[in-house]
């Protein structure tokens, strides 16, 4: 199984068709969404690697308090992973369009993949009783709870 894991992930780095600064914002949303502390810990990491502004993404789990932060197609994209990691996914016919419109069709493939992935790897760590392991000196990015 962890062979297989691995390939997976060695794989999904190297798609490049969706920017990375929204590739991570989706990510970050649906570990906000499953409340994964370990997934979260290592996000906000992993932002400020990518150079992301961490006031960006310090509102990632409260997003809709804070739509200002964000641009209009990072609205769409933080709504599409979390309407994708619901227990029973919302995404819409028209949510799905417009994020084709905005990004094409490749990049919201590589989307809808890179939010699936990170379902399971967020719910998989959550189920393992994984918590922050301190990637981050402090994490900036508050749980949903």
């Amino acid at each position: 199984m962890l062979l297989t894991y691995v390939r997976a992930e060695r794989g999904a780095a190297k798609w490049n068709r969706l920017d990375p600064g929204l590739k991570h914002l989706a990510v970050m949303a649906a570990t906000a969404r499953i409340n994964c502390s370990w997934c979260m810990d290592f996000g906000h990491w992993e932002a400020g690697n990518l150079g992301l502004p961490m006031d960006k993404i310090s509102k990632v789990p409260r997003w809709r308090d804070h739509q200002d932060a964000f641009t209009d197609v990072e609205l769409l994209v933080l709504d599409y992973a979390e309407a994708m990691t619901e227990t029973e996914p919302r995404v819409t016919d028209e949510l799905a369009a417009a994020l084709v419109e905005r990004l094409g069709e490749a990049a919201f493939v590589e989307l809808t993949a890179m939010v699936g992935l990170e379902n399971y790897r967020s719910r998989v760590n959550s189920a393992f009783g994984l918590t922050s392991q301190g990637f981050s000196d402090t994490c900036e990015v508050p749980s949903r709870a």
